[in-house]
């Protein structure tokens, strides 16, 4: 098959979908499980097909219409809602998983176990920690100035430190840092970096307590005690 041409499957593989379709150079892991309508290696612009290795780990789940481009580099036991959008050239690690019509743009880097509700927007150059959790309709900024002609130099998504964890319709502007373990409140718009272990509501973000003082209306216990020996106190 010429290096242009585009794969089809013919969905006669268990747990293989009948219409999806893999770019050249497209390398999926045992037990995966693709629904219709996926693509698999689109080419970014300036890049030929199959130009850029696709790596999809071993039992990923990818539900029908979502689009993968290439040079995705992705572990094992991925899961991917309806409709999501990877960008080419992220990494993104083992027990990942991407919700219903999220995006996620380019030169991302998301590590294992993290988890993206849906409808959430990861912009290029975001970096996303282990166990971190992203609420749906989240946005993430990356420009501080848009169409400023010095974009290139400074364009840089927020990072979410391990465990941290961002409500939902939340707003975090450019080069901001969630620490470990911090809480975004649904709707925050934040500002500024986010201390290990805080809790931040409002627009601008600001900080109203610790995890430490957090109660949880069912049984009236803190959800993150097993977490407090390892988060600052500050």
């Amino acid at each position: 098959m010429p290096p242009t041409a585009l794969e089809r499957t013919n969905g006669g593989l268990p747990g293989l979908g009948a219409t999806y379709r893999l770019y050249p150079n497209v390398h999926l892991g045992e037990g995966c499980e693709i629904g219709d309508f996926v693509i698999i290696g689109v080419p970014p612009k300036g890049k030929l097909p199959g130009e850029l290795p696709t790596i999809i780990g071993p039992g990923a789940v990818i539900r029908s219409h979502t689009v993968v481009y290439a040079g995705n580099v992705i572990g094992a036991n991925f899961q991917a809602g309806h409709g999501a959008l990877l960008r080419e050239s992220n990494t993104i690690g083992d027990n990942v998983s991407i919700g219903s019509h999220s995006v996620v743009e380019h030169h991302v880097e998301i590590e294992d176990r993290a988890r993206i509700h849906s409808q959430a927007f990861v912009p290029e150059y975001s970096t996303l920690k282990q166990g971190c959790w992203v609420g749906p309709r989240a946005v993430f900024v990356n420009t501080p100035h848009p169409l400023c002609p010095q974009v290139p130099r400074c364009i840089k998504g927020p990072t979410l430190m391990p465990g941290a964890k961002v409500g939902a319709n939340a707003t975090l502007l450019p080069g901001v840092t969630i620490g470990e373990h911090a809480l975004v409140g649904a709707g925050a718009v934040v500002t500024k970096d986010v201390p290990p272990g805080a809790v931040v509501v409002g627009n601008p973000a600001q900080v109203i307590k610790h995890i430490r003082d957090l109660v949880c209306p069912v049984d009236g216990e803190n959800p993150y005690a097993h977490l407090l020996g390892a988060v600052s106190e500050d």
